[in-house]
């Protein structure tokens, strides 16, 4: 039976690292150890000021496509997960689309924030199920750098650049997605926003600018930490559920990388042991919709994840959006 199937995985960090002593001397009353307590982040990757979305995005896909043994000018879609597009107009993807020189491929972008690239794998399998397309292209990427108010303590010390990317097609060979599971709640949108930069206030202003709303903004920090906790446990619940397998045999949980006292607290309440958590947020940060991707890719490539490995992919994100994926590798 033919099911959906990842067939090469890629990411690529910026080569810019950012350190906590680096934000130390930024006046911003913080401090390495003060940082690591509280979010568990040492360092994150900054682009340079003339690289895109788009740009990091290609880099992670060279990999992919090179995993799988394919070319760019095999694709038939590529989907794009980012809230920090090159140009509102024209789509991250499209601008992916002619670096990686891929003139079959019908392209779109995906903004469900830290959630994306679960929700970019859904809407592939939709594709790939129906036999629209053969070969999908997903790949989430974000200069979350360019969002921060660098004199805002509570944001400016989380946030990374960078990129993750898969391939999927329809087959019976490959590392199977066994499902994967979207959510949204837009009435508690609110508490995790980019206030401007949109319809509501457009065209951009010095009113605008000046009042902080192109900042990115976590409105009740403690709140959003509880409910995301809340909705990764069920998301991983939903997982396991839907295709009748226990918690507990599952081998690797990769999930959006937001905090290490959320996944602390996870693995408690489950019962999980906490080295089947694979973490590089404390090399990263957060790094929204390409976290997770970035993530797999990493635990693919250094071989944690073996052949026969039940993994379980958990995101949460602003919007708010969450969901989780279930793979056998």
């Amino acid at each position: 039976m033919e099911t959906v199937r990842i067939l090469g995985t890629g990411s690529y960090l910026p080569p810019k690292v950012l350190t906590n002593f680096d934000l130390e001397e930024m006046d911003l009353d913080t401090s390495d150890e003060w940082i690591i307590q509280r979010t568990g982040i040492s360092e994150r990757r900054i682009a340079d000021p003339e690289v895109t979305t788009s740009d990091l995005g290609y880099e992670a896909s060279l990999k992919a496509l090179d995993m799988a043994g394919m070319t760019a000018k095999d694709l038939d879609l590529i989907i794009v997960a980012t809230i920090t597009p090159d140009t509102c107009c024209p789509s991250a993807a499209n601008w992916l689309q002619a670096k990686l020189d891929a003139p079959h491929a019908v392209t779109f972008d995906i903004t469900a924030a830290c959630s994306g690239f679960i929700f970019g794998l859904n809407v592939a399998e939709q594709y790939l199920k129906n036999k629209t397309c053969k070969y999908v292209l997903v790949v989430a990427s974000e200069v979350m750098t360019r969002t921060l108010n660098w004199k805002d303590r509570a944001t400016c010390i989380l946030w990374g650049d960078g990129a993750g990317a898969a391939l999927l097609t329809l087959d019976k060979q490959g590392h199977e997605v066994l499902s994967s599971h979207l959510h949204t709640d837009g009435a508690n949108g609110q508490d995790l926003l980019m206030p401007g930069g949109g319809s509501k206030t457009t065209p951009i202003s010095h009113e605008s600018v000046d009042k902080g709303l192109h900042f990115l903004n976590i409105i009740e920090a403690n709140l959003s930490f509880r409910v995301a906790v809340k909705y990764f446990i069920e998301a991983i619940k939903e997982a396991a559920q839907f295709n009748n397998v226990n918690i507990e045999d599952i081998d690797w949980f990769i999930p959006h990388q937001a905090n290490i006292r959320m996944f602390q607290n996870i693995s408690k309440t489950l019962k999980i042991p906490f080295k089947k958590f694979y973490l590089t947020l404390q090399k990263y940060g957060n790094v929204s919709s390409a976290s997770c991707a970035i993530s797999l890719d990493e635990a693919v490539r250094d071989r944690s994840i073996q052949p026969d490995n039940l993994i379980c992919l958990p995101v949460f994100g602003g919007g708010l959006t969450w969901g989780s994926a279930l793979i056998r590798w």
